[in-house]
């Protein structure tokens, strides 16, 4: 996607061939850093600290990080350590897996001379399929925006609202939830985006608006605890979500705060869809409620807050009393059951079970 005119990955191959360039997603929307890695540790950190973020980046990440290690030294042990590492950055997001466990099944059968050329093809076999199902979802989900757009007033918008940052900055490319919108607006469509902030790291605020802004998109930040309100005032037309995890059954684990804009949603009949890779899909669950780990984060996420000040400076700040402990779940399960839709990039798809292993067959199987 566009920055100031100009195309952007969030995540590529630099000219040398070998090392990683990445957007530090840590400091934005005040700065505009470019981060290379150079090793798997480095793959490994980028992801525990958010520099990158969202599942099927971390996914692309954690291939490239893998790549790095073989490049060190392509032997068993190293292969076993980097995959170990990877794994252990971050809990929630199933594609962290998948990306780690398809390059172990690429590699491990490879003699070790073999290996980093291998690793790095299918890094970068992984980031561009990661581009083209993300373009696809987008395409199915235009049509659920084209939908509702010919039954508005001319030049009257369609109002989506959104949480969490599922944008490009969260893939590699077009984003999830936001492909649809990009795709409808980049067509002439009107469209108008309701960004929710997503306490507790402002992922919407802080990008979703960022990456709107610079793409041309109009956009409206609001509270997390707005959404409802606009619904109940039919403000909102549809919600698209991302995910990090969707259960075989259909549940769906996002951000913190996805589960409260879902009962909202179906209380007040706005379709409510998620927008997802295939990679995102773990057959191995049955119950997103009661079998998706969710990753509990650092306190200091929700005690303090980070912004620039009126001279220019960034500071973060204290916002809870010292002395109060703070509760920080990174993020819920939605049940099927509320969620109008699944866009995929094989199509819009009923939550459940046999929906996706019909649309999915060989990961099903796998699962």
């Amino acid at each position: 996607m566009k920055v100031d005119g100009r195309h952007f990955r969030s995540i590529w191959l630099e000219p040398d061939g070998w090392s990683v360039a990445a957007i530090d997603q840590r400091r934005l929307p005040h700065e505009f850093i470019v981060t290379r890695i150079t090793t798997a540790d480095e793959a490994g950190e980028a992801i525990r600290s958010m520099l990158v973020r969202g599942a099927p980046l971390i996914g692309a990440t954690a291939a490239y990080g893998m790549a790095l290690a073989m490049r060190s030294e392509a032997s068993d042990a190293v292969l076993d350590r980097a995959a170990k590492m990877l794994l252990a950055t971050r809990p929630t997001a199933v594609n962290l897996k998948w990306a780690v466990d398809e390059m172990q099944r690429v590699l491990a059968p490879l003699a070790a001379s073999a290996r980093a050329e291998a690793a790095y093809a299918r890094a970068r076999e992984i980031a561009e399929e990661d581009v083209a199902i993300n373009r696809d979802i987008g395409r199915h989900g235009l049509d659920l925006i084209a939908q509702i757009a010919a039954t508005k007033k001319p030049g009257e918008p369609v109002n989506v609202l959104t949480h969490c940052n599922a944008g490009w900055l969260a893939t590699v490319d077009w984003g999830t939830a936001t492909s649809p919108i990009y795709q409808a607006h980049d067509r002439g469509i009107a469209v108008h985006v309701w960004v929710d902030e997503t306490r507790p790291r402002n992922q919407g605020a802080s990008l979703t608006a960022w990456e709107l802004g610079h793409h041309g998109v109009p956009h409206t930040v609001i509270p997390d605890n707005t959404g409802g309100h606009l619904m109940q005032h039919r403000m909102v037309d549809l919600a698209i979500v991302g995910t990090d995890r969707v259960a075989a059954n259909g549940d769906v684990c996002n951000k913190i705060g996805t589960y409260l804009k879902a009962l909202a949603a179906h209380d007040n009949g706005v379709p409510f869809y998620v927008a997802l890779p295939s990679p995102t899909i773990d057959f191995s669950i049955d119950d997103g409620v009661r079998q998706i780990p969710i990753e509990q984060r650092a306190a200091s996420e929700v005690t303090h807050l980070t912004g620039r000040t009126a001279d220019g400076r960034i500071e973060t700040v204290r916002v809870v009393p010292e002395g109060s402990p703070a509760a920080n779940f990174g993020f819920d399960v939605t049940p099927a059951r509320l969620v109008s839709g699944l866009i995929t990039e094989r199509g819009v798809l009923r939550a459940d079970r046999a929906a996706l292993a019909s649309a999915f067959p060989e990961r099903s199987k796998a699962g």
